[in-house]
């Protein structure tokens, strides 16, 4: 049964809750809903992400799906305000209408956890740090991350940032709060930089590269002075699930973005094909969307029953780290960030062959693990996120409590409360 520990406030007297499902519709609500909860909340979005992280199970779910609207944009300015609630597909629509983007290209991990595409909302996209391909160039989600306001365990409203550069002084708690999925605070509305959107984008696609010759040349044209914006490697194997004129390709690719003003990317892609040689395609910018979505979205693997995990390393211990995976019967791997970011799916039995996966960031020179996907019983078997060492385990302690100190914010949801 969901309660709270005292009536609600004479202001906001009709919390509208339905199966224990509590709807806000303004941030008053969520600061007295908060205050006065009885015991924990989940809390969610639009729930495109509840399969992410450990199995929350708590009598009462409060929704932010529908505390959305975009407050404000000012394409001159490059920062749109937005209210948490408000999808990404919104957002990323009004943006296209003055050529602007969101740079660090949000993947929509709906499909993958078995929600519906397109459904996942700004706050979840930033609670939950994610960033696309662009991430070797632009930065994460916490980087794009002006200001926001939001809610404590305390049934605070407090307030960090401000919506330009200049004006974040203090505490970083933009860097904070992105990225822990709920659980010290919780984001009403956000202030985030947008950029122009790339007038031209080409991808070189060079065929049949084993992992080490695919290595050399990603690692060859990010040091190289082209501008690449993107680099991944897809096995021949899931090359069906991208883009359509690779179907058939039957052939491993590598993949590098250029992107920019029509005659510098051509002139650019030129220098790049001349520079690594061998045997290549072209995609233009319709295509080279599709692909890079399909990467950012890990679309090779929706659809299956695998247990999925999200893998950072040092770019050059991606091959230690393909190694391990090889070992997995029925284990499949790909990496985007020019190796640095691994998806590899492995069959949902026992520990999602936790102990192999986790030895392998070891043995590539560290990093972290994530299980984004698998059966909750496996997800309370095995710990989701990496496991932290002692001293910043307590740091982080601290931090809950001096943000959270009833544990009411989605307690269990990254670490056992």
């Amino acid at each position: 049964m969901c309660t709270t520990a005292k009536p609600a406030s004479p202001n906001f007297p009709g919390f509208k809750v339905v199966n224990d499902i509590i709807s806000i519709e303004n941030e008053g609500q969520l600061a007295d809903v908060i205050a006065s909860a009885a015991g924990p909340l989940s809390i969610v979005g639009h729930g495109t992400k509840r399969g992410f992280g450990r199995p929350v199970t708590l009598p009462c779910t409060v929704s932010l799906g529908g505390f959305a609207g975009i407050t404000a944009y000012e394409p001159a300015e490059l920062v749109l305000d937005a209210k948490v609630g408000t999808r990404v597909a919104d957002v990323t629509a009004l943006l296209a209408q003055s050529r602007q983007e969101l740079a660090f290209e949000p993947p929509d991990l709906g499909p993958l956890l078995g929600e519906a595409a397109d459904s996942g909302s700004i706050g979840g996209a930033i609670a939950c740090n994610l960033a696309g391909p662009r991430r070797i160039k632009a930065g994460g989600a916490r980087d794009h991350l002006l200001g926001f306001s939001a809610v404590s365990g305390r049934g605070e409203i407090f307030k960090a940032g401000g919506r330009v550069v200049k004006n974040v002084t203090g505490y970083d708690l933009c860097k904070l709060l992105a990225g822990s999925f709920g659980t010290l605070a919780v984001m009403t509305t956000m202030s985030l930089k947008v950029l122009p959107a790339p007038e031209k984008i080409r991808t070189l696609l060079l065929f049949g590269l084993d992992r080490p010759a695919a290595w050399e040349a990603m690692t060859k044209a990010l040091s190289s002075g082209h501008e690449v914006s993107a680099a991944a490697y897809v096995p021949a194997v899931l090359i069906g699930s991208l883009a359509e004129p690779l179907l058939g390709s039957g052939a491993a690719v590598t993949a590098l973005r250029l992107e920019g003003p029509p005659r510098s990317v051509q002139d650019r892609m030129t220098a790049l094909r001349a520079m690594l040689g061998g045997k290549t395609e072209e995609l233009h910018t319709s295509n080279s969307r599709a692909f890079w979505r399909a990467i950012g979205d890990v679309r090779p693997f929706v659809g299956d029953s695998r247990a999925v995990w999200r893998i950072s390393v040092p770019p050059q211990g991606g091959l230690d780290l393909a190694a391990a995976v090889d070992a997995i019967p029925g284990a499949e791997i790909f990496f985007d960030w020019g190796g640095g970011l691994a998806w590899a799916a492995v069959p949902d039995t026992g520990q999602a062959s936790a102990d192999i996966i986790r030895a392998g960031v070891v043995t590539a020179g560290g990093g972290h693990a994530t299980l984004v996907r698998a059966t909750p019983a496996t997800r309370m078997a095995v710990a989701p996120f990496q496991p932290l060492p002692p001293a910043l385990a307590a740091l982080e302690a601290r931090i809950k409590q001096t943000f959270d100190p009833k544990n009411i914010l989605n307690p269990g949801r990254m670490w056992e409360s």
